[in-house]
């Protein structure tokens, strides 16, 4: 089986005009007009961009390539391939996974989700699709928003990293499993728990894997079994988080949802993402299909640059977004309290744009 990682065509990158750069009082006003200064209802789509200033680094940079050039995702059927060499990939995953799940479980929303929370909680966008699997969305707006709400509110394309999932089908927390995986392995446990002390966490993409040095030795780590299997008198370590990988089908209701939510609002906000996956692309091209208004904010190309009806904006969402909603509400981004907190919240913690974090190198292992 082949299958590649999405990346932006090079026809698009070739053919990709120069985007002409916009001050950000343009950017603000633009984009409350596009939002109809509170009329209709616009969708939301986001992608890794929207969490970098929580300290997740996006995948990709200005051009659409990889910020980390060394990128090696598992691909889905390797992961769950029910042999030795398939066990050898979980054993990996799991590994990196172990150590590059704390810092995404940690982060916090930054000003960005908390903007966007905003515009949800003021029924300016009822709709957020994410292909983040942070939950950081979620975080941002579960202190208004009940768990259903949140749900019927947020749909998060790709799935989220804090569950996983047996290939019987039982589900359990991540933390759970992270403390199996951590109990298993007491090793890396000390080791994980000194990362911590130190705060010297690796490198970790957005789907929490991280970088570890040539010649770790990923076969002696213990990939624990899942506990209802084992209650069913079966053993099974075959367990994944409840992530699409590459070369995994998004569920059929998570696509038409995807589709309908596109199909129930007036237009689509693009905001932090190149639109490399086709999950999220073909959601734009089907606004575009359904002439409805497109308008991307991101930072660099995006594959929406081939399609001649969206309309791109390049800026971080961060420079411009909370000045969007106070135009957007007016008055009223001041007068309700929960709005006027949500202006107030966020962290900042940019992770840097080199390449070369330092690698953890564990001792005795």
């Amino acid at each position: 089986m082949r299958v590649s990682v999405p990346t932006i065509p090079d026809s698009v990158l070739r053919n990709a005009q120069q985007t002409v750069k916009v001050t950000p009082a343009y950017a603000i006003e633009r984009i409350s007009r596009f939002l109809g200064h509170g009329s209709g209802k616009t969708a939301v789509l986001t992608g890794a961009g929207v969490s970098v200033d929580s300290g997740i680094r996006a995948y990709r940079g200005h051009r659409g390539s990889y910020l980390n050039p060394n990128y090696k995702p598992i691909f889905y059927h390797e992961l769950m391939e029910p042999t030795a060499k398939g066990a050898g990939f979980r054993q990996r995953y799991w590994l990196r996974s172990y150590l590059g799940y704390p810092p995404v479980r940690d982060a916090q929303p930054n000003p960005t989700h908390f903007a966007l929370a905003a515009l949800q909680y003021s029924s300016i966008t009822p709709h957020v699709i994410t292909q983040n699997v942070d939950g950081l969305h979620h975080k941002a707006i579960h202190h208004v928003w009940n768990a259903e709400r949140r749900e019927k509110g947020i749909l998060e394309l790709h799935g989220t990293l804090h569950s996983v999932k047996c290939s019987h089908g039982h589900t359990m927390e991540r933390q759970q499993f992270q403390d199996m995986l951590g109990e298993a392995n007491p090793q890396w446990k000390a080791f994980a728990e000194e990362l911590e002390r130190t705060n010297s966490r690796p490198r970790t993409n957005p789907d929490g894997d991280v970088v570890l040095p040539e010649g770790t030795r990923y076969d002696q780590f213990i990939v624990p079994e899942c506990p209802s299997c084992l209650r069913e008198n079966r053993r099974n370590s075959m367990i994944k988080p409840e992530v699409i990988f590459f070369g995994e089908s998004i569920p059929a209701e998570v696509r038409d949802r995807s589709f309908d939510i596109i199909d129930q609002n007036d237009r689509l906000l693009v905001v932090g993402t190149t639109l490399a996956t086709f999950s999220a692309f073909r959601l734009v091209k089907r606004a575009v299909q359904n002439h409805k208004p497109v308008l991307v904010l991101n930072v660099g190309h995006t594959r929406a640059q081939e399609l001649a009806a969206v309309e791109t904006i390049d800026m971080p969402a961060g420079a411009v977004l909370r000045d969007v909603v106070k135009q957007v509400l007016g008055s009223g981004a001041a007068e309700n309290k929960t709005v006027a907190k949500m202006l107030e919240s966020g962290v900042v913690r940019t992770p840097p744009d080199d390449y070369d974090d330092p690698v953890p190198r564990p001792t005795g292992l």
